[in-house]
């Protein structure tokens, strides 16, 4: 796999696909560990307007320990972000960070085969939005 994120158009508003994201992660044994409200953060730093966009710190504590005890580098890498992006009125975007794709950037195979357990369970979530 080569993509950085696995991506999933759904009817919802920014609100309840926080919500339906945050139970399908939990669902998948990654919890939120904080909350970025984009669109606010642009808006107060700059006067500009963006969509509405929130970025979820999202993290698997089993998964990311065995990814620092194998390299301790991967720590720049944490937590999994997830995006959920208005692209129209009533419609979203939900985008989860590949774990693997993350980890190659360390070069790193060791590392990346392990991501593979933690992209098959993005993936689920994803698909159980």
């Amino acid at each position: 796999m080569t993509a950085i994120n696995f991506k999933r158009e759904i009817s919802a508003t920014v609100g309840h696909a926080i919500e339906r994201a945050t139970k399908a992660l939990s669902a998948e044994g990654f919890g939120i560990l904080t909350r970025i409200d984009m669109h606010s953060k642009i808006k107060e730093k700059t006067g500009k307007d963006i969509v509405p966009t929130v970025i979820l710190g999202a993290c698997n504590p089993n998964l990311a320990y065995e990814a620092y005890a194998a390299n301790s580098d991967v720590a720049s890498l944490l937590p999994c972000n997830a995006v959920i992006r208005e692209i129209a009125p009533g419609k979203v975007s939900v985008e989860f960070a590949a774990p693997s794709g993350m980890m190659r950037i360390l070069g790193d195979a060791k590392l990346t085969a392990l991501a593979s357990e933690a992209d098959a369970r993005i993936e689920r979530a994803l698909a159980n939005l």
